[in-house]
């Protein structure tokens, strides 16, 4: 199948429209992937490298900043990739019809209402890297939650967006090995989220009756078995010391007490 590669040097929404508009015209032999936050050229090398059939390729770029641009651009004639700038040729128009330079910076399209796109950009952020979706995220993140199932991370990590806060999650299971950019980066962002034993045995449960006990997934990994529920503590724990985390424990505590505590830590908000 053909693939366009939506980029971008910002989320990559305007980039992923226009070529998800492109592909709706050949009725399903064209997909589409969204590639973001290419704002170096180092970030560039590594997205051109980690294309596997250049010739079955398109790039459709939206990246503003020139130096980046004309490196992707170098890139993939390199390797004979078609791409495609929508944005450069428009904003080289306008600039010489109006005889001003362009200010040249990703992202001013929201600019408009900054607080509020900021939220927006925070929740697409959360939704795209849910549940450890993607690694590639967690260099991008402000704040990156780690803990084990049912610790609300997902609903934590919407109430940070809801600040305009970047925030992903990690979950942790003794069995899927812990992702190295977690080592890569300030661990002042990674927060770890512990519960009280008892009280993450009667969520799971209900969590369990609610989806049906025939689920062989949770079934093979003893959900909500008290001996499986030490062990993911004890393991959660050790990870956290490793990582010299800060950790809050979520036991009995609201979704908005936490999210406020986690900007406490991160120094989102200042306490006197």
């Amino acid at each position: 199948m053909y693939k366009i590669y939506a980029v971008s040097d910002s989320i990559g929404e305007t980039s992923e429209l226009v070529a998800r508009a492109t592909a709706s015209q050949f009725r399903g032999r064209i997909d589409v992937e969204r590639v973001p936050y290419l704002r170096t050229p180092k970030s560039v090398d590594d997205f051109i490298e980690g294309i596997e059939e250049p010739h079955q390729s398109m790039v459709i770029s939206t990246i503003i900043t020139v130096d980046v641009r004309k490196h992707l651009l170098e890139r993939c004639i390199e390797k004979n990739i078609h791409v495609i700038n929508i944005l450069g040729p428009c904003i080289n128009m306008a600039s010489q019809l109006m005889n001003v330079e362009a200010e040249n910076k990703p992202g001013l399209i929201w600019g408009i209402d900054s607080a509020y796109y900021k939220k927006i950009e925070a929740m697409e952020f959360a939704m795209q890297y849910d549940d450890s979706k993607d690694h590639s995220g967690i260099k991008h993140a402000d704040v990156v939650l780690i803990g084990l199932s049912r610790t609300s991370k997902t609903p934590i990590c919407m109430a940070l967006a809801n600040k305009g806060i970047k925030a992903l999650n990690i979950p942790l299971i003794p069995e899927i090995p812990i992702p190295d950019e977690l080592f890569q980066i300030d661990r002042k962002k990674i927060i770890g989220l512990t519960i009280d034993p008892l009280t993450l045995m009667d969520i799971r449960k209900n969590r369990l009756t609610r989806i049906g006990k025939s689920s062989a997934h949770f079934k093979e990994l003893q959900y909500a078995n008290a001996e499986r529920i030490l062990g993911e503590l004890e393991f959660a724990e050790k990870l956290m010391r490793r990582l010299k985390c800060q950790v809050i424990d979520v036991t009995n505590r609201a979704i908005e007490d936490t999210a406020l505590l986690i900007m406490e830590y991160t120094g989102y908000i200042k306490t006197k």
